[in-house]
């Protein structure tokens, strides 16, 4: 029930967090890094080679999913950074955590909106892995005529914090099986906890950049995530023609990993309001997913 509530516990923590910063500001600096790795390290636990099968039983399916994910998206969060005409260091932001792979919650979401969980988890798996290549580059690439991004920065913070933890993870479910049966159960709702301590830190710490920095910004953010959604389940359902399939893909490509997008701002840019679109990114997509949620477990 914990688990189910995601979105709720995500949008009650930032308006605390609006309200009452310093409930939340005690958990920054290597705390958030620690945090995401954290959650890398349960979605690890949670993995066994068997789930990489669905890449084999399904490759179009998969690939179609990164595809729209790592080109959709990222695009999409240039040009609304320019249509809306974000200061530099919002839209940057914005492009970095268009530009992440999915997130532990799209397999929530999945589960609950009775999606195909074995593909989600095929999905976020892989895009995990592509992303520590393609989110830096991205990133560095779309943001030229913003700032200058260190890719390599990016580049080494995205092994510290998802293929080294993803991939302890793997290997402790593999040879010690016992150990992780009894971690397990609690990976989901401490995955949760996690990402709501990550959020409510940084709107905390950004209340007044948030506060001051007007519609412009959230409704970037809304569309980014809106089209996402819509799109992804659109361009799905032309090219699989499988409704599950769709749902899940809509999902995988709605949903971003904004946990790590905050990481990757606070590690790699000086101006701490660069992870701010990263952390108001996970408030809107975990409303969307549970909205979609309803619509999903109907037969479109």
């Amino acid at each position: 029930m914990f688990t189910r509530l995601f979105p709720l516990w995500v949008s009650l923590f930032a308006i605390i967090a609006l309200i009452n910063p310093v409930l939340f500001t005690w958990f920054s600096g290597p705390w958030i890094t620690y945090g995401l790795g954290g959650i890398m390290l349960g979605m690890g636990l949670t993995l066994q080679w068997q789930d990489f099968n669905q890449i084999f039983q399904t490759p179009k399916w998969v690939f179609l999913g990164l595809f729209l994910q790592f080109s959709l998206m990222p695009l999409m969060g240039w040009a609304l950074g320019i249509l809306f005409k974000l200061p530099p260091f919002f839209a940057v932001g914005l492009i970095l955590v268009a530009s992440c792979p999915g997130g532990t919650a799209s397999n929530v979401i999945a589960y609950l909106a009775r999606a195909n969980v074995a593909l989600s988890v095929a999905m976020t798996t892989c895009s995990t892995f592509a992303g520590i290549i393609l989110t830096p580059y991205l990133t560095a690439s779309l943001s030229g005529n913003y700032l200058a991004v260190d890719a390599w920065g990016l580049f080494y913070s995205t092994i510290k914090v998802v293929l080294l933890p993803v991939t302890a993870g793997v290997i402790l479910n593999q040879y010690f099986p016992n150990f992780t049966r009894k971690v397990t159960p609690f990976a989901p709702p401490v995955a949760v906890l996690l990402i709501v301590l990550i959020v409510a830190s940084i709107i905390g710490q950004g209340k007044e950049i948030i506060l001051n920095a007007g519609l412009n910004l959230i409704f970037a953010i809304m569309l980014l995530h809106l089209f996402g959604f819509i799109l992804g389940y659109t361009l799905s359902w032309i090219f699989t023609k499988d409704a599950a399939a769709s749902k899940t893909i809509a999902i995988e490509v709605g949903m971003q990993n904004s946990g790590l997008g905050a990481v990757l701002a606070r590690e790699n840019f000086t101006n701490p309001a660069t992870a701010i679109p990263s952390a108001i990114s996970s408030l809107v997509h975990s409303i969307y997913g549970s909205i979609f949620t309803s619509i999903f477990k109907r037969k479109i």
